[in-house]
């Protein structure tokens, strides 16, 4: 058995080492610029000097106006020093990379040091070299729930990073708990987790401003292999259905949604295990409906908390089969809502994920 669990967590150390490419953390981030000013940004789940966050952040410093810049790595991450040679680290740090210890860095002030007329990593490693900016071992192993990183997402008053997808649950609590503004990266699957869509429905989490229904391709370590992945520019990347979750203000998050149907009675089914109806498409949601409606995840995406109210979703709301229908004429399994249909192996057919959801303002009926 010790077996095994080692061998388990070895795989589930892999399946979380996704390393997320500098463009795609640019064209999330230019949609949150106003809110960095002046703040003290944590980037606790990535090497500093390998993780693209680390550099979006230390190399746009002036720019956005940070006061402070806090990064952390583990004593796991396979990339821990892997560049760290090319900085001239005093002879403890060399030590340090040896045993593969773990350390933070802490950045207050980015400047141009060699007179070039810009600002790069060279310059950055230069204010470390001279003292102008910390580098400093931790006295654990920088997982994010230790007590020294914990001090630091106290200090903190924004995070943002790309969290272990296996502890993703466990990641937020955490933010919850010490009260946070993040931007964090998770699994679409994450939607519908018992922990994270409480904090969904009650609008103290939402999506960010990519949409939902593209991928982000990863950065991965020798060893993972997916049938998506492709190589550019001899650098392999990997397809995983992410998006970004947030709970500071974006514009996206006030857009009224334009609706052009309305509601027939004929054209929209209704759940045979719970009183709502089913709308399949987001595009579908009738203007004049005031009843509860059950529309796909992919809703979350326009979804405008001064529009619409989250009900709840399929997996707590619907009720057992057993109960409203003959056994044999469903497919029996997990919590869903179940519609019925002319044509197909049973006469009631199971759907994905629901979320029920309530028109705020609905149009009068005509």
């Amino acid at each position: 058995m010790a077996g095994n669990k080692s061998l388990n967590a070895a795989a589930a150390a892999k399946q979380d080492e996704f390393y997320t490419q500098i463009t795609d953390i640019e064209k999330e981030l230019r949609h949150y610029r106003k809110h960095f000013a002046g703040k003290t940004i944590l980037c606790n789940c990535d090497d500093p000097f390998e993780s693209n966050f680390f550099k979006y952040f230390v190399l746009n410093f002036n720019r956005l106006g940070l006061a402070k810049l806090i990064a952390t790595c583990y004593a796991g991450s396979p990339i821990v020093y892997t560049q760290m040679n090319l900085f001239g680290e005093p002879e403890e740090v060399v030590q340090a990379e040896r045993e593969k210890k773990p350390y933070k860095v802490e950045v207050t002030q980015v400047y141009d040091t060699s007179g070039d007329g810009g600002v790069d990593m060279l310059d950055v490693a230069e204010l470390f070299r001279t003292g102008k900016n910390a580098l400093k071992l931790l006295e654990g192993d920088g997982d994010f729930r230790s007590p020294e990183c914990l001090a630091l997402l106290d200090e903190a008053d924004i995070v943002v990073t790309n969290p272990p997808f296996s502890l993703f649950r466990e990641y937020v609590a955490t933010l919850m708990a010490y009260n946070k503004k993040f931007i964090i990266i998770g699994n679409k699957n994450a939607i519908t987790y018992k922990e994270i869509f409480p904090l969904l429905q009650g609008n103290l989490m939402w999506l960010g401003a990519k949409p939902m229904g593209g991928s982000l391709w990863f950065q991965t370590p020798d060893g993972f292999s997916k049938k998506s992945d492709k190589v550019v520019d001899g650098i392999k990347l990997t397809e995983v259905p992410c998006c970004w979750f947030t709970n500071l203000d974006i514009k996206k998050r006030h857009e009224q949604m334009i609706l052009v149907k309305r509601y027939d009675p004929d054209a929209y089914l209704r759940y045979a295990n719970f009183d709502a109806i089913e709308v399949s498409a987001t595009a579908d949601i009738p203007c004049d409906y005031a009843g509860l409606m059950g529309v796909p995840i992919t809703f979350l995406d326009k979804y405008n908390p001064d529009q619409f109210e989250i009900v709840g979703s399929s997996k707590d709301l619907g009720k057992p089969m057993k109960d409203v229908a003959e056994k044999g004429t469903y497919l029996a399994g997990g919590p869903r809502f179940y519609i019925k249909q002319k044509n197909g192996d049973y006469l009631y057919k199971r759907l994905y994920d629901r979320i029920v959801i309530r028109n705020l303002h609905p149009e009068e009926a005509k």
